[in-house]
């Protein structure tokens, strides 16, 4: 592991050191959790985009599925 230096304003620092569990694990092991969460939503995030972009101009399911757009049964609520 490689040491990093983060500058937080005194009042976030407060309310994150008050965590029991930043108390027990230790900030840096909560912060970099944080930040692992952090890059796997922006990763899904990303795919989700590049999916958008190369589904938004196709109408529809397709013609291999046309007629079956009817067939499907959502579940009750």
């Amino acid at each position: 592991m490689k040491p990093v230096q983060v500058m937080f304003d005194e009042k976030l620092l407060a309310a994150l050191d008050a965590r029991p569990e930043v108390k027990s694990r230790g900030r840096s092991a909560i912060l970099r959790r944080v930040v692992k969460e952090y890059l796997e939503r922006v990763r899904k995030e990303s795919i989700e985009e590049l999916y958008r972009k190369a589904y938004e101009d196709q109408p529809g399911l397709g013609e291999e599925f046309s007629g079956w757009e009817e067939e499907g049964q959502w579940p009750e609520e």
